[in-house]
């Protein structure tokens, strides 16, 4: 059976969490599937460890549609969400629709958005013309050079309030889903609590309704310093695939994150 939104609305409600891991190719896409991860995320990542670049700005709408396909070839149930690559949507809502349309036409069954009030239009916009979308707040990697680099985000009561704000506008706007990345567990739990749509954290704390990490990251297969948030599930296992089982268990059971990996 296909996994949906109705089915990841369903295991929250019934106080279940979710997992989600980035996803490139065909060939993980099944790998990641048959470990029991919940949702395929096709990332805009892709340009950090697949490209080399150090930041995904440089990512291509054609290049997302690549993957997206690839992704969906190897895992015909999974559900798949694909980030809508920067310069793709911040246009114009009529923009965001048309590169929305092709992801979707490629194989995903989500987009994702990076941004607040901002996107609150855009969300609507594809909301109501059956483009189903997960929002993005907290850091947003394609805006590093105006955050001033990868910070950690909502950390003043100003900007928290800001956050929240834009949490339940996004959610109101039509969202089904929304990803807070590095920000203070306490307002990621506060967010979750204020909203029905789940929630996926990465560097925001266990009480997320999800987890999410970079593949790469989680097999630790990253260069440079460990981000906090992360932590590497090869570490004694024997596989890739027991790897990414252990995550799935570990975010289920409410023991990734650690309070090790919050902020």
């Amino acid at each position: 059976m296909r996994t949906t939104l109705a089915t990841l609305q369903k295991l929250v409600d019934n106080n279940e969490k979710f997992t989600v891991l980035t996803c490139y190719d065909a060939i993980f896409a099944g790998i990641l599937k048959n470990a029991g991860v919940d949702v395929l995320l096709v990332g805009d990542s892709l340009g950090n460890v697949l490209h080399g670049e150090s930041t995904t700005l440089s990512v291509t709408l054609d290049d997302m549609i690549y993957h997206t396909r690839c992704v969906a070839r190897g895992a015909d149930k999974a559900f798949i969400m694909t980030d809508m690559p920067f310069g793709s949507y911040q246009v114009s809502p009529e923009q965001a629709f048309e590169n929305a349309a092709r992801i979707i036409a490629a194989g995903a069954h989500m987009v994702k958005i990076e941004g607040g009030q901002i996107m609150v239009d855009t969300v609507q916009f594809l909301t109501q013309r059956g483009i189903p979308v997960c929002a993005h707040i907290g850091l947003t990697p394609q805006s590093v050079h105006q955050l001033g680099g990868y910070k950690l985000q909502g950390n003043s009561e100003e900007s928290a309030k800001q956050l929240l704000d834009d949490a339940k506008n996004l959610e109101k706007a039509g969202a089904s889903l929304l990803v807070m990345e590095v920000v203070p567990a306490k307002l990621a739990k506060k967010i979750t609590h204020a909203l029905t749509i789940p929630t996926i954290g990465i560097g925001a704390g266990v009480d997320c309704s999800a987890q999410v990490l970079v593949l790469h990251d989680m097999l630790g297969l990253y260069s440079g310093k460990k981000p906090r948030f992360v932590k590497d599930f090869m570490a004694g296992a024997n596989s890739i695939q027991e790897a990414v089982a252990n995550y799935v268990v570990a975010v289920k059971t409410g023991q990734f994150p650690g309070q090790e990996h919050e902020f």
